[in-house]
């Protein structure tokens, strides 16, 4: 009897081992990514990795650029996230100036050319994935309504004409919003560039944390004017809304959806897995299904809507400048102008 005990208690000893065992493995193939990819891209993006790696779960945290900016930097001494996937590269410079991020050469980092990664390093501590512009949708039925004409530069959104009928992302809240007044600021320079903002705040009706919604809203008629990314009009047209997006005579602000692995004491090699596919060629592939620009080249042709040649649309852009500068730009900013920001949800 107390063999027959024995033998069951070790059964029942090795069974809570085998499950303890299986719960730490699972645990450890569990990543946390970052990102501020659009909603409506992530699943797509994402379904090539699942179904290469089915057994590494891939735990989401999505929310606007400036949102997750502000949480991984406020995590900097007890970091959550393994992995940064699709946030603009000025955020991430911001994140490695304070030496959060930990350096990695993906696989197939040669493919990307060196004005889309971190070349300062000897192991890149960022990589882009693609670039998003600054466009200008508008209701072109609202407009004709209106007896106006849509604007074609950054000089056209100042006329009296305008006011009230524009809505901007917030630059605090949106990559979209910072890329713009980062252009303004490196187009114009910076005393012209904030006389030029406090002309636009003029004719802003609000300002939205969320660089796709300028372009929603126009989409649905509530405002005519929305100073977006070219993407979101571009793909609301297709739709059969009355959009048409229009790339300003000036030059288009600019950023890289970009991705780090970030610097914690435990480091997943899941994590390292996950970026050698995010710049694989099958990721890449699907990039190119929204951006003009992916930082490895596909086979894909530039989408209808943008410009025959989406780089020479775009401004000379000084990341480092950028992210030097962010926050005492942003600061002044929401002084100035934060009176029309949306409420927060």
């Amino acid at each position: 009897m107390k063999k027959t005990m024995l033998f069951i208690v070790s059964l029942m000893l090795v069974f809570v081992a085998a499950c303890s065992g299986g719960n730490a493995e699972t645990k450890e193939k569990e990543i946390t990514v970052y990102t501020a990819l659009e909603d409506d891209m992530i699943e797509t993006y994402l379904s090539s990795f699942k179904e290469k790696h089915p057994n590494i779960k891939v735990n989401i945290v999505r929310d606007s650029t400036g949102v997750v900016t502000s949480k991984l930097l406020a995590e900097k001494d007890n970091p959550k996230a393994d992995v940064v996937w699709g946030l603009a590269a000025t955020s991430l410079l911001v994140a490695d100036q304070k030496g959060m991020l930990e350096g990695y050469a993906p696989e197939g980092i040669d493919r990307v050319g060196s004005q889309y990664k971190d070349t300062q390093n000897e192991k890149p501590h960022w990589v882009g994935i693609d670039a998003w512009m600054t466009g200008i949708a508008v209701n072109t039925v609202e407009l004709k309504e209106m007896g106006l004409e849509a604007p074609q530069s950054y000089e056209d959104l100042l006329d009296p004409k305008y006011k009230d009928l524009i809505v901007m992302p917030n630059p605090a809240s949106s990559g979209t919003g910072f890329l713009t007044v980062s252009a303004m600021m490196q187009l114009m320079g910076e005393d012209k560039a904030w006389n030029y903002m406090d002309e636009l705040h003029k004719n802003v009706g609000m300002y939205t944390h969320s660089g796709s919604k300028p372009a929603k809203l126009a989409g649905q008629g509530e405002y005519p004017i929305g100073i977006s990314f070219g993407y979101r009009g571009i793909t609301q047209a297709e739709k059969g809304e009355p959009i048409k997006t229009i790339f300003p005579e000036e030059g288009s602000g600019w950023d890289l959806e970009a991705n780090a692995l970030v610097k914690k004491e435990n480091i997943k090699d899941e994590a390292k897995t996950f970026l050698d596919w995010a710049i694989s060629d099958k990721a890449m592939k699907e990039y190119s299904e929204n951006f003009a620009i992916t930082t490895v080249p596909t086979d894909k042709p530039v989408p209808e809507g943008f410009p025959e040649d989406p780089t020479e649309q775009l401004i000379d852009n000084d990341f480092n400048w950028a992210a030097e500068n962010r926050q005492e730009i942003l600061d002044k900013w929401t002084k100035n102008y934060d009176g029309k920001s949306a409420p927060k949800e």
